[in-house]
């Protein structure tokens, strides 16, 4: 079923109406939708490199009001809703030390899950859930979400086809080693 469902997602790209089925998939992916807007979105920007920051602008606009309603579903509806979300995601068994450690770290959780393959819907159900300041919520996904996608529109724009190789296998990597490095750098001057 997985599978269909990504061939549909990558078929979108071609319609007249891509944009909006990438905002669709953009707002869905960030709260329940198992397959990232970036398949609709690399296809629709090397087809017309011109719009490819009105393409990240439609997909970062869908994926923060996704990652709102996510936020929603964790604080208002987790019993009903977010938690069988988690449940189903494999995620349940460690949302209870999660929630204690979670507030604790602020905007990292939303930092790091926005911008690496970390499942942000995960991130937006848990920063509901554990009550984190939906402002810092907003404004580091607008962050994050913004950086993740933007440079994708600006990578496809300047290089075009031969970098889409890049972007979907080793991107996310690169994000990942850079948080790291980053966190790391953080502790490391903190408490050294």
């Amino acid at each position: 079923m997985l599978h269909r469902l990504y061939a549909w997602t990558l078929a979108q790209a071609e319609k007249p109406n891509a944009i909006w089925v990438l905002f669709f998939v953009a707002f869905l992916e960030s709260s329940v939708f198992p397959i990232p807007p970036d398949i609709l979105m690399i296809p629709m920007i090397l087809a017309r490199p011109n719009r490819a920051f009105i393409i990240a602008t439609i997909c970062l606009a869908g994926s923060v009001l996704g990652g709102v309603l996510g936020y929603v579903l964790g604080a208002f509806f987790y019993d009903q809703i977010g938690g069988p979300i988690l449940s189903a995601l494999g995620k349940a068994g460690a949302m209870e030390e999660f929630n204690h450690r979670f507030n604790d770290l602020g905007f990292w959780p939303v930092l790091v899950a926005g911008i690496t393959p970390f499942p942000y819907k995960v991130i937006t159900i848990m920063s509901g859930w554990t009550g984190l300041s939906f402002t810092t919520f907003l404004l580091t996904s607008i962050i994050a979400r913004g950086l993740r996608f933007f440079l994708v529109a600006v990578l496809l724009w300047k290089f075009g086809a031969p970098i889409r190789i890049f972007i979907e296998k080793r991107l996310g990597l690169l994000f990942t080693i850079f948080i790291v490095l980053l966190v790391g750098a953080f502790y490391g001057v903190k408490f050294l």
